[in-house]
């Protein structure tokens, strides 16, 4: 292992505002508003404050899936939150997500709005708004289909805060860290080749939430798409992952949904916010962009 220089704890830790990297903007210790905004509302029963990270891109497909199911009622309109300039710190935002994250989901379906924070929340409440859709009823296939869903909560922070941060975005390239975090990722790459080397779905046959969940963060993976580190994890290697993260990536509902509230990339696959259908048919930069 490469020396670095010995880092000894102090005795209280104390917030250094100048050692955040490229977070340095966005992380802070504490948590509350640092000010004033309302969010806006538009015309369709879900209202939705995201980001076109994979943990938006959850929710984005959720709805594109309810949508191409025939499920009217599951129109939304889909509001931008720029992370990177603190819009989740804002009065509003904070107001339906207290932890300041993204995404965040106002349901207007009924007499009273609903609140719903956490990604994996969200997509269990529409599935069982909209008559369990993609979400098994019960026994073993519900059982199955909520271990992945939480397998993904419990096992993606390794690949994105660790692994990611620390090959991708740290300000320093430490051997330790991205030895300790690429082990583990390529642990959870095999853990899923081996559930789909038996398996066609994450849950069993039928594509359900749990794959709505993975898909964005570990489809991404094994399609080289993330932190530029396909060639470094091998992720080829992981045949029935990459199999599974090509079918779903076909699918018109995920074309749809894993573009919008994005950011980078091809501006052709940017909808940097979605009020209608339509909108999908937008193929320049300046008209898919948010009005002032």
């Amino acid at each position: 292992m490469s020396d670095v220089s010995q880092y000894t704890p102090p005795k209280v830790w104390t917030w250094n505002k100048a050692n955040g990297g490229r977070f340095a903007n966005t992380n802070r210790p504490t948590a509350g508003a640092t000010h004033d905004k309302v969010l806006p509302v538009g015309k369709h029963p879900f209202q939705l404050y995201s980001l076109g990270t994979p943990n938006g891109q959850k929710v984005t497909i959720m709805f594109e899936e309810l949508l191409a199911l025939g499920h009217k009622g599951a129109e939304y309109d889909a509001w931008l939150i720029k992370i990177g300039d603190g819009d989740q710190f804002g009065s509003g935002f904070v107001a339906i997500n207290p932890n300041s994250k993204i995404p965040a989901l106002v349901d207007r379906s009924g007499p009273k709005p609903i609140r719903v924070f956490e990604s994996g929340a969200i997509l269990m409440h529409l599935a069982e708004k909209f008559g369990n859709a993609f979400l098994p009823t019960g026994g073993e296939a519900r059982a199955e289909c909520l271990s992945w869903l939480f397998w993904q909560m419990g096992s993606a922070p390794y690949l994105g805060g660790g692994f990611g941060h620390f090959y991708a975005y740290a300000p320093t390239k430490m051997e330790y860290p991205i030895d300790r975090f690429a082990m583990e990722t390529k642990r959870q790459m095999d853990v899923l080749d081996k559930r789909l080397a038996e398996s066609k779905f994450l849950g069993g046959n039928d594509y359900t939430i749990a794959d709505m969940a993975v898909w964005p963060w570990y489809g991404g993976l094994a399609k080289g798409l993330m932190y530029g580190a396909g060639e470094f994890l091998a992720v080829h290697e992981y045949k029935n992952v990459v199999r599974w993260a090509d079918e779903i990536g076909a699918r018109p509902a995920v074309k749809r949904g894993r573009i919008v509230n994005r950011l980078q990339g091809d501006p052709a696959q940017q909808l940097h916010e979605r009020h209608d259908a339509s909108d999908f048919d937008l193929k320049t930069q300046d008209k898919v962009a948010p009005k002032a």
